[in-house]
């Protein structure tokens, strides 16, 4: 309690309300919430809470899975934050950095830890991670763990975790393959679900421009210029496409960065601490890195592709209004990409507002049709996967489209 007040905490969100009793109870929880909501302090408070002080063994007694670099960081963090005042040791484990370092961090004794499941395996196989005195282990964001291809990894180390461990499954959607590891490695699982009816959270007002390709690096500079964020993530498909978005941006407004997969773990640690300190305020960025980005004051999310999926579209946006907080998503769409968008609107049950830059002419490519009309014809082949070109010639980082589409769809815009 005195962590709490020390970290600001005064009333838990429904999430930790919800989950945290059961949690301490000892029972399975299967929980779906979106970021933003106090999932991080819903888990780490429990596994806090059932530590063993006098615990003898060098061996954790709890894991935390997730699925990106930046994430394991920033849970490890929340971990220390709200074991103010207590002696507990936390290590996040993962790629990029030296191994030998977390290697003597864990013969020296660590109660949790946290890693992607790559690193987690790697320490494993080495011999240098036991799992035997393990009293709960926590899968985080597990659907995009799923999404970028870890269940081999993450299915290997459960099967090596004690049967009596408590598991907690935190993902923002519940899709089969979820399911199904929930099945196989939960017991009896609860389902709390604490995500809104309206998977887009009510703080968030979201637009999106017409735009053709040519034009959207100087629609995205006009709307900076406009707009003015307090904080603002724009996000791009490709690893190649962030680069060349920052290099032209760094040169229009100040305070701009980019992160990706390609970046070396230490360059992308400085700009996470740049971005969390407000010395960037414009960060570029893949989904792949984007997901595990937790900043509070975001104001503005920036959509400067269309994901290639609808569920990215609703994690990018969910970057922004966090706890509460007010915030703004655009989306800059090029004439081709109307299904795209369509597909996004059906996914989150929102029409999305257009939006115009006075004076500035984005496109000149508009099909007008009559808007519902559009919205049924796609609703009609919403289980197809609808897809644009990626550009620059990559795939989106984090791996293709799981199948190609058949068809494409255009949106009244």
């Amino acid at each position: 309690m005195e962590a709490l007040a020390q970290a600001g905490y005064e009333e838990p969100s429904p999430i930790q309300a919800g989950l945290i009793p059961r949690a301490l109870a000892g029972v399975d929880v299967l929980g779906q919430a979106r970021t933003g909501t106090g999932k991080t302090a819903s888990f780490v408070l429990p596994i806090l809470e059932k530590l063993d002080p006098h615990h003898a063994h060098a061996a954790p007694q709890a894991i935390v899975m997730v699925p990106t670099r930046e994430l394991a960081v920033q849970v490890k963090d929340e971990f220390e934050k709200l074991s103010h005042g207590r002696k507990v040791h936390i290590l996040a484990v993962y790629g990029g950095k030296p191994i030998r370092q977390q290697v003597e961090r864990l013969k020296r004794g660590v109660e949790v830890v946290v890693g992607t499941p790559g690193r987690v395996l790697d320490h494993l196989s080495r011999g240098t991670l036991m799992l035997s005195s393990l009293k709960l282990v926590v899968l985080d964001e597990a659907d995009r763990m799923l999404d970028i291809g870890f269940r081999p990894d993450i299915e290997k180390i459960l099967r090596q975790c004690p049967q009596s461990r408590q598991t907690l499954l935190l993902s923002a959607t519940v899709p089969p393959p979820v399911e199904k590891l929930a099945k196989r490695y939960m017991r009896d699982p609860e389902t709390m679900n604490f995500s809104p009816t309206d998977v887009s959270a009510d703080t968030i007002e979201q637009f999106y421009f017409t735009v053709d390709a040519d034009k959207k690096f100087d629609l995205l500079v006009k709307l900076l210029q406009r707009e003015n964020p307090t904080q603002s993530i724009i996000f791009c498909r490709t690893k190649r496409g962030t680069e060349k978005i920052h290099h032209h941006l760094e040169k229009r407004v100040e305070g701009s960065a980019c992160i990706h997969g390609d970046l070396s773990q230490s360059v992308r640690d400085r700009v996470m601490a740049a971005f969390r300190d407000g010395r960037v305020k414009h960060l570029v960025a893949t989904d792949v890195v984007g997901r595990g980005i937790d900043v509070s004051n975001i104001s503005h999310i920036i959509n400067y592709d269309v994901p290639a999926f609808c569920d990215d579209y609703v994690h990018r946006v969910g970057r922004t209004g966090r706890m509460g907080r007010e915030g703004v998503a655009f989306t800059f769409v090029t004439p081709e990409e109307g299904g795209e968008l369509t597909r996004i609107e059906i996914r989150i049950d929102k029409l999305l507002q257009r939006d115009e830059i006075e004076g500035f002419e984005a496109s000149k490519k508009v099909r007008r049709l009559d808007p519902e009309a559009a919205r049924a014809a796609a609703e009609a082949a919403s289980t197809k996967y609808i897809t644009s070109d990626v550009g620059f010639g990559e795939e989106p980082e984090g791996g293709p489209p799981k199948s190609p589409p058949k068809k494409k769809y255009r949106r009244a815009l």
